[in-house]
């Protein structure tokens, strides 16, 4: 048997979900925020390493590119809630923020913790009801709105609102519930992959170099001649490949890519510096300090582990001191920096991806409501749409103005 009609169901209580529900309960309207798990917003607790990247420092447009053409979908959300009004609403829930030296926006605590409380004490503040534990096992529209069942009840409400997320972090519940929903209220799904996710590689000097962060680096990714995608920043050696924010920005054309093991990624270990600017500096320190070692000359610019591995790798004993090195000694050394080839295996997977890519297809939502084109009085926003940007907290700032936007719109 149905319960009393609600205004508003909202369905996953994450950034976007938390974000939706305040907004239409300040605005009058009768909310029930469900949330599959025992608490809230549990990615937001897990992000950023627990620290939460809440948005990034640029204006509204800034985010529109970030996305790269998927980007124009959030114009309305940004204009409803864009990052100046992001900031002043953590702000206002006594959560100061600062902003680190790559645009990361995060709160000064470094706590995650404090963004999430900061969430909700306002959605308690706006009266609506949240219930935890609670998945929601089937949506059907019915009469002038649909019927909710969830795990210990059917709800009845006029609109609903998806904001169950995608399939990333599938540990904090995130497990893909409303790809299930919306396709079979008639949506098309974009075929969800990881993104921001770390990379997988077969080279076996990898391992070797565990542990190693690289502070700017420049990853692109290749297929045969043919370039993908290039980013730049800093970059973490692990295990079974590559992480750190670089590798995470190009995972998404890896993820997307019916066979990875085609791809090529390209490391230039020293971006900084031009390919012809370090040969002549190798020759000046030959010539000037030819007993020291040539990866010790190099650690003044990269780990000297790492160094060690890229004199190997250019066909050098790790120890080969300066002296006599002839120009294409330089060469191979000079190309093992700048272009060093590494082939890709994968990624690491959902498990371990910051967001999911596809999804909703962004043509069948109305982008000035977050309205579904169609089921009527269905609201779709956050991840589980088919948009993700790069790291940085842009996915943040998607989720809490499309929320904004849906919660300002039913």
């Amino acid at each position: 048997m149905s319960e009393a009609l609600w205004d508003l169901v909202v369905v996953g209580a994450g950034a976007a979900g938390l974000v939706a529900a305040t907004r239409a309960a300040e605005r009058g309207r009768r909310t029930l925020l469900l949330e599959k798990n025992r608490r809230a917003g549990v990615k937001i607790l897990m992000s950023g390493g627990t620290r939460c990247n809440i948005t990034h420092a640029t204006d509204n447009r800034g985010i529109v590119a970030a996305f790269g053409p998927p980007g124009r979908f959030l114009h309305s959300a940004l204009a409803a809630l864009g990052v100046d009004e992001t900031l002043a609403m953590f702000e206002g829930e006594g959560v100061a923020t600062k902003v680190e030296e790559t645009g990361k926006i995060f709160p000064v605590s470094d706590k995650a913790s404090d963004v999430l409380g900061a969430l909700l004490r306002r959605l308690e503040r706006s009266g609506a009801v949240l219930s935890l534990g609670e998945p929601v096992q089937n949506l059907r529209p019915g009469g002038d709105g649909f019927q909710v069942t969830t795990a210990k009840r059917v709800v009845g409400a006029s609109q609903v609102i998806l904001t169950s997320g995608g399939q990333s972090y599938p540990g904090s519940g995130t497990t893909g519930d409303g790809y299930g929903f919306v396709e079979t209220l008639g949506h098309t799904v974009v075929k969800p992959v990881p993104a921001l996710v770390p990379v997988t590689v077969d080279a076996a000097w990898v391992a070797g170099l565990r542990g190693i962060t690289v502070p700017d680096a420049k990853l692109q990714v290749r297929e045969a001649t043919q370039p993908l995608i290039a980013r730049r920043g800093s970059l973490l050696i692990a295990h079974f490949g590559l992480s750190g924010p670089v590798a995470l920005d190009v995972s998404r054309v890896v993820s997307r890519h019916a066979q990875p093991r085609l791809l090529t990624l390209e490391i230039d270990w020293l971006p900084s510096v031009e390919g012809t600017v370090l040969d002549e500096f190798l020759r000046g320190e030959a010539l000037a300090s030819g007993k020291k070692q040539l990866a010790g000359i190099l650690a003044t610019h990269l780990p000297r582990r790492l160094c060690d591995t890229l004199t190997t790798l250019a066909g050098m004993p790790a120890d080969r001191r300066a002296t006599g090195l002839s120009k294409g000694e330089r060469a191979r050394l000079v190309e093992c920096v700048k272009r060093l080839p590494v082939p890709i295996t994968g990624t690491l997977g959902f498990g371990r991806a910051e967001v999911t890519a596809g999804g909703v297809a962004l043509d069948e939502v109305d982008s000035r409501t977050m309205r579904s084109k169609k089921v009527p009085n269905l609201f779709i926003a956050g991840e589980l749409l088919d948009l993700d940007g790069p790291i940085g907290g842009y996915n943040f700032q998607a989720a809490f103005s499309t929320g904004w936007l849906a919660g300002d719109s039913v």
